[in-house]
């Protein structure tokens, strides 16, 4: 008797696709000098469309600066990197970032990788895994990438309530005080937008003899005076263990990063396979990262400018009576509650109003949270505002899908 393999993946991509929660990506070219806009390719047309999702969030990866320094790092050394820093040697371009990184966050050294994804899976499965006796403690809520990197490492692992310093608290109580522990949690959370009590999750851990690993990936480049996140911001970063951040969202390139003490970059860089054995971040790709970072130490309009398009969107939201998660973050759920509504709204938006909002479906986020995930960045004007909230209120309306009320 043969085994129907076949058969097995078309029945599961079914079942997909009758809870509403098959993937459909769009078609996109970006166009550079033109963000917001790109080009869509779809099944029967091609048209311009606004982008109302990316994680670009200030629009760095159009940046004038960010692509002539991709243009002469390419010139110089080429496309690739050649193979593993292991292998091939560390470009100086990576050395040159991971010295940038360091600085932005005050530590004393940073470690590159080629996504946010694997510094995550990377780092917590290595330290977890080779402290012995370590337990983490995780957010419910933390990212895949975190969850499958404590996961990989098999140690003993406790979840604790979102936010819930008392849950927190409760579960390090219950620890001998000289057992290794590391506490892990984002600064701000990429689907509801809300920020974790970064200082009084320190304290816990000072009181209870724990690390601290932050995931800034949405806050780099975005809070702080010089863009090193929330942490930054709120002056604790010093009181961190471990901040782990991204290249390929406010900064606009692609890769990710630790950043911590020397010993601790050290230990990782000597034990985790997810660095020993990955080929290295092209040497264009680090210079235009390491570019990046750079001007967004200095400059605030982006961010300010950010600030100011969010607090636009979310005024007009309200006017229109449109549900959206209030957060104190750059993110602008628009909630919808199905899944099958999330993507006719989405589809509808693209195909009526050029407009690209992607759906967030389970498991992103729980049964019965299904919402659009709106990003503006400081490169959407007004009209671009008024056309997004002009044609939710007229799908709103068209659907008879129920108003916020003030």
């Amino acid at each position: 008797m043969t085994v129907d393999y076949e058969g097995y993946f078309q029945n599961a991509l079914t079942t997909l696709r009758e809870e509403g929660n098959y993937r459909v990506f769009a078609d996109l070219e970006r166009k550079r000098g033109q963000f917001p806009k790109a080009r869509h390719y779809g099944p029967n047309d091609e048209k311009d469309v606004t982008v109302w999702c990316s994680n670009d969030y200030l629009g760095m990866g159009q940046h004038p600066a960010v692509i002539e320094a991709m243009h002469d790092a390419l010139d110089k050394c080429g496309a690739g990197a050649g193979g593993t820093r292991n292998i091939s040697g560390t470009n100086h371009y990576h050395v040159l970032l991971e010295k940038e990184l360091a600085d932005l966050h005050g530590t004393e050294s940073a470690l590159l990788f080629t996504s946010g994804f694997v510094s995550n899976w990377a780092s917590l499965s290595t330290l977890a895994s080779r402290i012995p006796n370590c337990v983490v403690l995780s957010d419910e809520k933390n990212h895949s990438s975190m969850i499958e990197g404590i996961r990989h490492s098999k140690t003993e692992k406790i979840i604790f309530r979102h936010n819930d310093l008392e849950d927190l608290e409760q579960a390090l109580m219950c620890l001998p005080k000289d057992q290794p522990k590391m506490i892990a949690f984002e600064s701000v959370y990429s689907m509801d937008g809300d920020i974790s009590p970064i200082s009084e999750i320190c304290d816990l851990a000072d009181k209870y003899n724990a690390m601290t690993y932050l995931d800034e990936v949405h806050a780099v480049g975005l809070y702080g005076p010089s863009g090193g996140g929330v942490s930054e911001r709120e002056g604790v970063a010093h009181r961190l263990t471990v901040i782990e951040g991204t290249l390929a969202k406010a900064y606009g390139v692609v890769g990710g990063y630790i950043a911590a003490s020397t010993a601790l970059c050290d230990f990782v860089r000597s034990f985790a396979a997810g660095f020993i054995f990955t080929t290295a971040l092209p040497p264009a790709v680090a210079a235009g990262a390491l570019r990046s970072v750079q001007y967004l130490k200095v400059s605030e309009i982006e961010r300010a400018r950010k600030a100011e398009r969010v607090a636009l969107l979310r005024r007009k939201l309200d006017a229109a009576g449109l549900p959206h998660l209030h957060n104190p973050s750059h993110i602008v759920p628009v909630m919808v509650g199905d899944p099958v509504l999330c993507k006719q709204i989405s589809d509808q938006l693209m195909d009526e109003y050029r407009i690209y909002v992607q759906p967030i479906n389970y498991p992103t986020v729980a049964k019965g949270t299904e919402r659009l995930r709106i990003t503006p960045s400081p490169l959407h004007t007004n009209e671009n505002i008024d056309e997004l909230v002009s044609a939710l209120s007229e799908i709103w309306s068209q659907m008879g899908l129920n108003r916020a009320t003030a």
